[in-house]
């Protein structure tokens, strides 16, 4: 036992905790965010559906994030579609889907999900496929592990927001940081233009600014 406790694999495991706990809270904030205006019996199931997408996501990613990461111009795509999320989740709002079918809105939930999750997941997968350090059966525990992380993290989550609905807007500005941090430690980024450390900061300030200026002109246009 003692021997276990010194030698790299729990190492190894313990970083995969380390990680899982961090990055997997930006799943649940993307899945709460994406589900905080459905009915209580559809969150559970966007909830299921946005988990088991990132957890799908994350076992695909594991073999080829290495690769994709490799990409130049690929995280600057992926941080542009979270500032793109990261806007209409603060646009969103119940009476804008008054309208909407719950079905209909249960599935652009559950895509929104899916889309934040897959760009997310290059990552995460990453991180764990390193922390692993090739060991497979150490990348099973952390994707196992991150289930019921994202599960029980998105439902406080939820929570929060239906007793403190500003927390949406942290959830976007987080959003925002993220997809800032993809486009500065893209390889593309680096190599043409350096170090970009004020990216993330300027990229969640821009989800704001967006999402303050564009309701402020639908309301003034509807007055």
């Amino acid at each position: 036992m003692e021997n276990f406790l010194y030698s790299p694999e729990f190492a190894s495991i313990l970083q995969i905790i380390a990680i899982d706990i961090v990055l997997g809270g930006d799943n649940a904030i993307v899945i709460a965010l994406a589900c905080k205006n459905l009915p209580e019996k559809q969150r559970k199931l966007g909830i299921f559906y946005g988990a088991l997408g990132a957890i799908i996501l994350r076992v695909l990613m594991v073999f080829f994030a290495t690769y994709l990461l490799a990409i130049d111009g690929l995280k600057i795509i992926g941080g542009v579609l979270l500032l793109w999320i990261g806007v209409k989740l603060c646009l969103d709002s119940h009476e804008m889907n008054l309208n909407i079918k719950p079905e209909s809105r249960l599935l652009t939930a559950i895509k929104t999900i899916i889309i934040a999750d897959f760009v997310m997941s290059f990552d995460n997968s990453l991180a764990i496929a390193a922390a692993a350090d090739g060991n497979i059966y150490i990348v099973i525990f952390g994707l196992l592990l991150s289930v019921p992380i994202i599960i029980w993290g998105s439902k406080i989550i939820l929570k929060l927001i239906d007793k403190y609905p500003q927390i949406i807007y942290l959830g976007g500005f987080l959003l925002g940081w993220i997809g800032g941090e993809m486009i500065q430690t893209d390889i593309a980024t680096i190599k043409y233009y350096g170090d970009l450390s004020w990216a993330p900061l300027s990229a969640a300030l821009l989800v704001w600014l967006i999402s303050f200026f564009y309701k402020f002109f639908q309301t003034n246009k509807n007055i």
